[in-house]
């Protein structure tokens, strides 16, 4: 969790900026993270959520997506499997790319694209075939995220706007975006919340004690600051 491999002057002065050791509050997190992004592009905001699971057990799995208030702050190539009246919804909903077979062919070849992929459910088959593309990407449709769906209108829609997609990693580890710098400490601090609200939801029944454990946030080039998970948890409920 935190900073990774981010390296170089500017990020070493803007992590002389957090504290070490130290957890902030929500909104003296989000601001410092603000503050100390040291990159002239806008960065996005990710965060870090380990929680209080056992990853390993296909009961205790954390996975979903959701609309955030704000959006993700960018734009978001949505790629759609669909054919007939379902393909002619997507294009009226602003789908950037729309196929079948032809998608699938592109796919092998090499072409990623996109950042959010949608099907109808017969079009599951054909997406079979590059199962061990997408997969590993995060970027196989799967009716629990939404993203395998009838209602193709509405979810192509949704997806533009920019949605947070989660899902718990090996570590426990939820790593998803929040939005991008210059949408500013309130609308940062609302999608943050809005998401910790959906991982509360999101809790198996079969996770004992604390389930948010430790929240990191950073932008793309800068530190990472611990969050306090306690505050997180009260105020999300």
């Amino acid at each position: 969790m935190g900073a990774g491999k981010k390296s170089g002057k500017k990020y070493k002065e803007a992590l002389k900026k957090v504290e070490k050791g130290k957890i902030y509050s929500v909104e003296e997190g989000i601001r410092l993270v603000l503050e100390s992004a040291p990159a002239k592009f806008d960065e996005a905001v990710d965060v870090a959520v380990a929680l209080g699971v056992d990853a390993r057990q296909s009961d205790q799995q954390v996975r979903g997506a959701m609309s955030l208030p704000h959006g993700l702050g960018r734009k978001v190539r949505v790629l759609v499997f669909a054919k007939g009246e379902q393909e002619e919804e997507a294009k009226k909903a602003g789908a950037d790319f729309i196929g079948a077979e032809d998608m699938v062919e592109k796919i092998k070849s090499g072409w990623l694209d996109f950042d959010r992929v949608i099907a109808t459910p017969d079009m599951m088959p054909t997406l079979a075939k590059v199962a061990k593309i997408l997969g590993p990407k995060g970027l196989m449709p799967s009716p629990k995220s939404g993203t395998v769906t009838a209602k193709v209108s509405s979810v192509v829609q949704a997806e533009k706007k920019g949605r947070a997609s989660f899902r718990v990693d090996k570590n426990s580890i939820i790593h998803t975006s929040i939005g991008r710098k210059s949408m500013g400490l309130d609308k940062l601090k609302q999608n943050y919340m809005a998401l910790a609200g959906e991982l509360i939801k999101s809790k198996p029944s079969g996770s004992k004690g604390v389930y948010l454990k430790k929240i990191s946030i950073s932008s793309t080039m800068g530190p990472g600051v611990e969050l306090n998970p306690a505050q997180t948890q009260n105020e999300a409920l």
